[in-house]
């Protein structure tokens, strides 16, 4: 099917007499266009292969536009992808606040008349004084007090361990309890002779506006006794809220 095409274009050369004042690709070009016979491809153009010189003119066409249609898409969307990525960085960067704090083993104290160290019991509600702090980002935890002061607002985590220990004949007798602005939200207790020791996890999510204020108190004739390192107090931000 390719030979008769191929003979054609090689007698049209040697038919026209203005050979020498036209380039090969010219000839070529008049002669293809000037085909009147069956082409081996249905969507041929003779022309691109002159014009534009991208390889099989089969489907050329089609693909050139196809090509020019996606790839202002493909830019758009690259565009779009680059400002969102911005505004997430504008949003969020630098926003690290997180902290993790352990009782510190010193402040137990030996009970008179037992052989229990102990933090604790107080005759009033005390604050939990995690001094052992591993980790800080955003400087919101003040180990001094156990106090977590929020940075900004915005969807917090806090999490905490109560964990006590006390001899076979002695009494587990703890209340912990999480303070938010002063006011109790969570809680672990124990108040058993079941066991002589015991250990309890919470985990609250809590809205905080800039500056709220939450720390882990014990409650008033409660004790925390033995291996105080394994109490943990844990906190972090999950989102901020964009402020104005």
């Amino acid at each position: 099917m390719i030979v008769l095409p191929v003979l054609f274009l090689v007698g049209s050369l040697f038919l026209c007499g203005h050979v020498e004042a036209q380039s090969t690709t010219d000839i070529l070009k008049q002669a293809a266009l000037q085909w009147r016979g069956p082409l081996t491809c249905d969507k041929w153009d003779c022309n691109c292969i002159f014009s534009q010189q991208r390889g099989c003119c089969c489907g050329a066409t089609d693909l050139y536009q196809l090509e020019d249609d996606t790839f202002p898409k493909i830019k758009y969307l690259w565009q779009d992808i680059s400002t969102l990525n911005s505004r997430i960085q504008a949003l969020t960067a630098g926003i690290k606040i997180a902290f993790k704090a352990t009782l510190d083993p010193s402040l137990a104290i030996l009970i008179a008349g037992s052989t229990e160290n102990c933090f604790g019991p107080f005759n009033t509600n005390v604050p939990i004084p995690y001094g052992s702090v591993t980790l800080n980002d955003g400087k919101g935890y003040n180990p001094s007090v156990g106090v977590f002061t929020a940075p900004r607002a915005g969807v917090y985590v806090f999490s905490f361990t109560v964990y006590s220990s006390v001899d076979v004949s002695g009494r587990l007798y703890h209340k912990v309890q999480l303070i938010w602005n002063g006011r109790p939200t969570a809680n672990v207790w124990e108040n058993n002779r079941e066991d002589s020791e015991d250990s309890a996890s919470q985990v609250v999510v809590l809205e905080l506006q800039r500056g709220d204020q939450v720390y882990m108190e014990l409650t008033s004739g409660r004790k925390i006794c033995k291996y105080l390192e394994f109490n943990i107090f844990t906190g972090y931000i999950l989102y901020p809220y964009t402020e104005v």
